[in-house]
């Protein structure tokens, strides 16, 4: 009884490992070795990670903004007024950033093969990544910024530029250059052959006037 109880519980030992290695599998180096690779094609439930993962860099985004502006307006940060200034005027942007890579992931989600809005995801991506960067190199940001702003640049290209938003970009742009064919329609009448000549009309003699006694 005792051995049955170790082996059932090795299975489910087993199976959790596997279950968490699987969760793993999907990590910015996963993608990263997909986008260097020859073969960059997604499977679908890659494409769903991928979406997944980025929405979560997308809300750790959001977190650290947070964090930015209140240090900014409560005067933690150690900025001048018009540095400040500048500093919230590009955090603003990012808010509409954010808000706008979430609405495009969830467009991508209902459907994947969206191009205006993986085109759209990745400039939000881009411009994020532009001004997170930024942050973390200021000494007053940076500690709140961390490892984010070069991940988030990651994300975005290579790994959606390569991984999502060109294969689905050139395959768009085959389907429209295949031509579709017409096909003509067929005349069933028949044209006379060249050269015969069509029978004349036969012509109505006038009728004979009698001649009255």
């Amino acid at each position: 009884m005792s051995c049955k109880r170790i082996f059932f519980i090795e299975i489910i030992f087993f199976f959790g490992l596997a279950c968490i290695s699987f969760a793993e599998d999907y990590t910015l180096q996963y993608f990263l070795s997909k986008a260097s690779s020859e073969t960059t094609a997604l499977a679908k439930s890659e494409k769903t990670e991928l979406l997944n993962q980025l929405d979560g860099v997308l809300q750790q985004a959001r977190g650290i903004r947070a964090k930015l502006i209140q240090a900014l307006q409560t005067g933690e940060a150690d900025v001048r007024y018009q540095e400040g200034k500048f500093w919230i005027s590009k955090l603003e942007e990012d808010g509409k950033s954010i808000e706008e890579g979430i609405q495009q992931i969830k467009l991508l989600r209902e459907k994947a093969t969206y191009l205006v809005a993986s085109i759209k995801l990745y400039k939000s991506l881009k411009d994020l990544s532009s001004n997170f960067n930024a942050y973390n190199n200021s000494s007053s940001f940076s500690a709140s910024v961390g490892d984010l702003a070069p991940e988030m640049e990651l994300w975005a290209d290579p790994v959606f530029y390569k991984l999502y938003l060109l294969p689905l970009a050139r395959s768009k742009d085959v389907a429209a250059k295949v031509p579709q064919r017409e096909k003509k329609s067929v005349s069933k009448e028949k044209k006379p052959p060249t050269g015969e000549k069509k029978p004349a009309a036969s012509k109505k003699k006038p009728a004979s006037k009698e001649k009255k006694p």
